[in-house]
């Protein structure tokens, strides 16, 4: 093998609750507008099939904590989500097996800037500059499916400030954990360290430097999370 010219960049490593293990970050797919309620606060019609979109595998904040406010935006917005981490994959995957490649779930946060969104939308851009920025995927530790079971009729909650902004059952999503695994291995391969952040409920909205947030889920670990002062 050869020599590298420049230093390896990291590879992001999530906790797993009860293990000296760790889950490591392939890929991050996110689903966008698969809750209703969510998609009528947004403006926007139900779409069919789902919209998938990416971020970057070093866009994930292991474990929460503090993010910084970022740079290119006056519109910085929470999206509390379900996310479920793959222990294999494969192309076409039937929904009747997809449970069968899941390793674990976890919450997360995709976090956006909200003022660019509208505009790549109208214009059909692609959404990386208000969904794939630095540190826009604080990611709570995984639980194993052996610990949990599959998280399916479980409720998902965002508080900011102490305040529950998002509620709602995942039961509620329009596009369930075996299609949404189902949907992206048509188009893409889907492998082991895979990480699918499912959507967001209704109730996003702006945080600012200071904020505090926690997303929980009934039977996961929480992700807490502060605002920091703006990147530099």
């Amino acid at each position: 093998m050869s020599e590298l010219a420049v230093a390896a960049p990291e590879r992001p490593e999530l906790e797993i609750v009860g293990s000296k293990q760790s889950f490591p970050v392939r890929r991050i797919y996110c689903i966008g507008k698969n809750y209703v309620a969510h998609i009528h606060e947004m403006n926007a019609d139900e779409r069919d099939p789902p919209v998938i979109f990416m971020k970057p595998a070093d866009a994930v904040v292991p474990g929460g904590g503090e993010i910084p406010y970022p740079v290119f935006t006056e519109n910085f917005h929470y999206e509390g989500e379900l996310v479920v981490a793959l222990k294999s994959g494969g192309y076409n995957i039937p929904e009747d097996e997809a449970y069968s490649h899941i390793f674990g779930y976890g919450v997360g946060l995709d976090m956006t800037r909200r003022d660019h969104q509208v505009g790549v939308m109208e214009k059909g851009m692609p959404w990386e500059i208000t969904k794939a920025f630095d540190k826009s995927c604080p990611i709570g530790p995984i639980s194993s499916v052996e610990a949990t079971g599959h998280i399916d009729h479980h409720v998902l909650k965002t508080i900011v400030n102490g305040e529950t902004k998002q509620e709602a059952n995942v039961d509620l999503m329009i596009w369930k954990t075996r299609e949404i695994i189902s949907k992206i291995s048509e188009q893409y391969e889907l492998k082991a360290g895979d990480i699918i952040m499912t959507g967001t409920p209704a109730g996003v909205g702006a945080v600012k430097s200071g904020d505090t947030l926690e997303v929980t889920c009934d039977g996961l670990e929480p992700l807490k999370v502060t605002i920091g002062a703006r990147a530099a």
